[in-house]
C-alpha cells in the first residue's frame, strides 16, 4: 500500500479537541472504578498487534478509545473486541504520514468520544533491512516517515487541546534498538532514536502545561512486528540473519510478554509515572523501583540518551599501572 509523501499537502491543524469531556453512554460500560474512567485514549496502529491489545486494555480501565490504522478491516475488529467487553470504541481510517487523512481522523475521534487526554503513538515499521548502501533509499527514508513524522503529526493534533487543558499524556513507542543499535535495520534504529530523543525535548517543552511525555520500549514481542519479520520470506541473505535472530531471540527467553508490555503501558497511561516524564522506559524496567528512586532519577537525569565520555581530567587505573611500569 502506497504511503503518502513527505509533500503532501498540509492538513488543517487547527484541530484541538477542546470540546467538554466525553460522557459515556455505552449500555454496558466498564467499571466506574477504572483507573482510567471518563478520560479518551487514541492509540495510532490500533489495528493489530499490541496496539489492538493495548486499546482493550485501556477500556478495561473506563477510558473511551479510538484507534486508527490504513486497514478498516482490522480497526473494526479492534472495535468489536472492546465493545463487545464493554468498552467503547471509535475507529477511523488515515495513514499516519498523510497529513490531511490523520487530522481529519483525529478530528472523527474527537467528535465521537471527545477531547484526547491519552495519545499513543505505536503505528510503525520495520524498514528495509541490509547495509546503508544497497538498501533503497527511498525505502529508507519512508520508514522515517512513518516512525517519526507519523508521530511528530498525530502530537500536533491533540497537544494544543492538552495544553489548553492543562492535562494530557503523550506515549511513544520506541525501541531499545534506538538507545543502543541493531545493523541491517538501521531505518528502524534512527527513527526510534529520534522518537526517543523527540520525547524528552518534547516533555521539558511541555512540562509547564501539565503535559507529560513518555519513550517506551515495549520489548521484542511475539506479535506485530516480530510477526511481520519472521512471516516475511526472506529476499537475501541479510532478512535472513534478521529473521532468524528475532526467531532466536523470542525461542530464548530474550522477548518481553504482551501482558506485561500492556500493564506498564496502562501504568503509565494512568498517571503512575508522571514524575519520570520525557525518560525512556523499557519493559524489562522494574517501574516500582525506579519510582522509588526518583529523585535519584532527576539527579543524576538517568533514563535519558546521551552520550557516555571519559573523564580526561582524571587518571585511569590503567593509566596509573603503565606509568608505574615505566618508571
Amino acid at each position: 500500500m502506497t504511503r503518502g509523501t513527505v509533500g503532501a499537502h498540509r492538513a488543517d491543524m487547527n484541530i484541538t479537541c477542546t470540546s467538554e469531556p466525553f460522557v459515556r453512554t455505552s449500555s454496558r460500560p466498564p467499571s466506574p472504578d477504572g483507573r482510567l474512567a471518563g478520560a479518551v485514549a487514541l492509540v495510532t496502529g490500533g489495528g493489530r498487534g499490541i496496539g489492538r491489545f493495548l486499546a482493550r486494555a485501556l477500556a478495561d480501565e473506563g477510558a473511551a478509545v479510538g484507534v486508527i490504522a490504513r486497514s478498516r478491516d482490522e480497526l473494526d475488529e479492534t472495535v468489536e473486541i472492546v465493545r463487545d467487553n464493554g468498552g467503547r470504541a471509535f475507529a477511523a481510517v488515515a495513514d499516519v504520514v498523510d497529513a490531511q487523512a490523520l487530522a481529519a481522523a483525529v478530528g472523527k475521534v474527537c467528535d465521537a468520544l471527545g477531547p484526547i487526554d491519552v495519545l499513543v503513538n505505536n503505528a510503525g515499521v520495520v524498514g528495509p533491512i541490509g547495509p546503508l548502501w544497497e538498501v533503497d533509499p527511498e525505502e529508507w527514508w519512508a520508514a522515517m516517515d512513518v516512525n517519526l513524522r507519523g508521530l511528530l503529526l498525530a502530537s500536533r493534533l491533540v497537544l494544543p487541546g492538552m495544553v489548553a487543558r492543562r492535562r494530557g499524556r503523550i506515549i511513544n513507542m520506541t525501541s531499545q534498538a534506538g538507545a543502543h543499535r541493531w545493523p541491517l535495520v538501521s531505518a528502524y534504529s534512527v527513527s526510534k532514536a529520534s522518537a526517543t530523543k523527540l520525547s524528552e525535548n518534547l516533555a521539558h517543552e511541555t512540562a509547564r502545561h501539565g503535559v507529560t511525555v513518555f519513550s517506551v520500549h515495549p520489548g521484542l514481542l511475539p506479535i506485530g512486528m516480530s510477526t511481520t519479520v519472521i512471516e516475511r520470506a526472506p529476499r537475501d541473505g541479510y532478512e535472513r540473519h534478521v529473521r532468524d535472530w528475532t526467531m532466536r531471540a523470542l525461542d530464548d527467553g530474550h522477548g518481553a510478554e504482551p501482558e506485561r508490555a500492556i500493564e506498564l503501558l496502562v501504568r503509565i497511561a494512568a498517571g503512575d509515572a508522571d514524575r519520570l516524564s520525557g525518560r525512556h522506559l523499557s519493559v524489562h524496567d522494574d517501574l516500582d523501583a525506579i519510582l522509588a528512586r526518583g529523585r535519584e532519577v532527576s539527579a543524576r537525569d538517568l533514563y535519558v540518551m546521551r552520550p557516555e565520555r571519559l573523564d580526561l581530567d582524571r587518571p585511569t587505573h590503567l593509566h596509573t599501572r603503565r606509568a608505574t611500569s615505566l618508571q
